[in-house]
């Protein structure tokens, strides 16, 4: 079932979780979010908007795990029960779901969904799909009015991978070097960084591509608490809104073993959580994607869990 406003596939359902009470004090997030009204109502804090990403294609086209179409279900089961201390309202858009391999196509109906969101003045939030999700994202950031006005937009990839393939099909490995693409036929620079690089997990050609394309990144072993909080900084100060993608690989797979590349080494939960409150913290957080979740792969939910915690603490 397709809603008016957006274009999504799937509207929302109800979400669930443990029941303590009716009353403010006993809420939880399945008590607390509500499907995406229409028209969307004045609030005196901005709004998050929930959209899941429902894709296995550029996974698979990587050569990777297919699963992760069911991330944003799980993503949203971790969610449900978390105890609700926002000062914020939290709607719920549904899902863009991508059918065989029509991705392209499941990319600029969620770019749309997403430029829709950002000029309503809602705090977007996705749900991946693989991180292919990233191209989308971008479709959607790059389309709405929020980065009108010269404003600097910033992508911080948190990921063990550039992700920027020069293939001639694009897939999950692509996404970043089509921004870049995109931006330079804009007129641009992408500003672009990543935390949490493994060497090892990189080619040469991919450290080249990104240097050529002038990515800033820090190493999975350069990433102690203090390092990453000075690089983190410096690009926040260089941006004026910022795109935070998350894929779940970049931390170890002790952490977080339900995704498609399992990390041997990865940048330790703490230091992914302090990140998060950090760019929170800035005030130029604009739109944000959690991918490569693979529920398939999971282990007692630990990865969805991890998922739905750094969600909130975005949020916070």
């Amino acid at each position: 079932m397709e809603t008016s406003l957006l274009s999504v596939d799937v509207s929302p359902t109800p979400w669930t979780g443990r029941f303590d009470g009716d009353g403010a004090e006993h809420r939880r997030w399945w008590q607390a979010v509500s499907p995406l009204p229409e028209p969307a109502p004045t609030a005196a804090s901005r709004p998050a908007v929930v959209l899941g990403f429902c894709s296995d294609a550029g996974v698979l086209r990587n050569k990777g795990r297919a699963g992760a179409a069911a991330a944003p279900a799980a993503i949203r089961t971790a969610l449900g029960p978390l105890a609700f201390h926002l000062d914020r309202d939290v709607f719920d858009a549904g899902d863009v779901v991508v059918e065989d391999d029509l991705l392209e196509a499941g990319q600029e109906r969620a770019g749309r969904a997403i430029s829709g969101l950002l000029d309503a003045g809602n705090l977007t939030v996705v749900l991946g799909g693989g991180h292919e999700t990233a191209f989308a994202s971008y479709l959607g950031v790059a389309g709405s009015e929020a980065v009108t006005g010269g404003k600097r937009l910033g992508v911080l990839n948190l990921d063990a991978h550039f992700d920027l393939r020069d293939e001639p099909v694009p897939s999950s490995g692509t996404p970043f070097l089509q921004m870049a693409h995109a931006e330079a036929a804009a007129g641009r620079a992408l500003k672009y960084a990543v935390v949490g690089i493994s060497e090892p997990n990189n080619t040469r050609t991919l450290f080249d591509t990104a240097n050529r394309w002038g990515v800033k990144y820090l190493l999975d072993e350069q990433c102690s608490p203090e390092a990453v909080e000075v690089f983190v900084a410096e690009f926040l100060a260089d941006v004026d809104v910022l795109y935070l993608t998350i894929d779940l690989d970049v931390m170890p797979a002790s952490v977080a073993p339900g995704v498609s590349a399992p990390a041997a080494y990865g940048v330790p939960l703490p230091v992914i959580s302090a990140i998060c409150r950090q760019v929170a913290a800035s005030g130029k957080l604009l739109h944000l994607d959690v991918a490569e979740l693979n529920p398939e792969f999971d282990i007692d939910s630990r990865t969805a869990k991890v998922a739905a915690r750094l969600v909130n603490t975005l949020l916070a």
